[in-house]
């Protein structure tokens, strides 16, 4: 432990918000790229497992014209979820309406079958509505689905409707 005077630590304090400032700053330019990046057009028809049965792409969106997909890292190997996805996943069920309200359908997604999904969900109380995606490329093919050795990815990414095209891109 690292004890020193007033006059230290005042000097420490200072030196320190220059950095986090330097830092909110460095940050406020990361969040301008992820805005400009690209919107990809989605051309291949991807399904998913879900609780009322298999679903489209477009048919996550609800009716709605935004669709935010919550990547919760459950392999489909694993016997529970990434325990820092859960631990956001804890706090999910009650944005779901404000959301909705705003015309952004919120769905987490996962690599492991529907089945083990859903016993996981009535095991945390999760109300968040939860899409399997065994068996679809979709999570490969924009990157959300890892190897092991390659879990430090995002785990979030957005997509739009308009008319009958949807277009995705996903956060880095």
């Amino acid at each position: 432990m690292n004890v020193g005077t007033e006059q230290e630590w005042q000097a420490a304090r200072k030196e320190l918000l220059t950095a986090e400032r330097e830092l909110e700053e460095h940050a406020k330019r990361v969040e301008k790229q992820r805005q400009g990046l690209p919107w990809v057009r989605v051309e291949k028809e991807y399904t998913f497992a879900t609780e009322v049965g298999s679903r489209t792409l477009a048919e996550l969106f609800e009716g709605r014209s935004r669709l935010l997909i919550y990547h919760l890292m459950f392999g489909e190997d694993w016997e529970v979820a990434c325990p820092g996805c859960s631990s956001l996943a804890d706090g999910l069920s009650g944005t779901v309406v404000h959301l909705n309200d705003r015309d952004l359908t919120l769905v987490c997604m996962s690599r492991a079958p529907l089945e083990k999904l859903a016993q996981y969900k009535a095991q945390r109380g999760w109300t968040v509505p939860w899409v399997s995606a065994y068996g679809s490329d979709f999570l490969f093919d924009y990157g959300f689905a890892f190897r092991r050795e390659e879990m430090a990815g995002g785990c979030m990414s957005t997509a739009m409707r308009s008319g009958r095209r949807t277009s995705n891109r996903p956060s880095p």
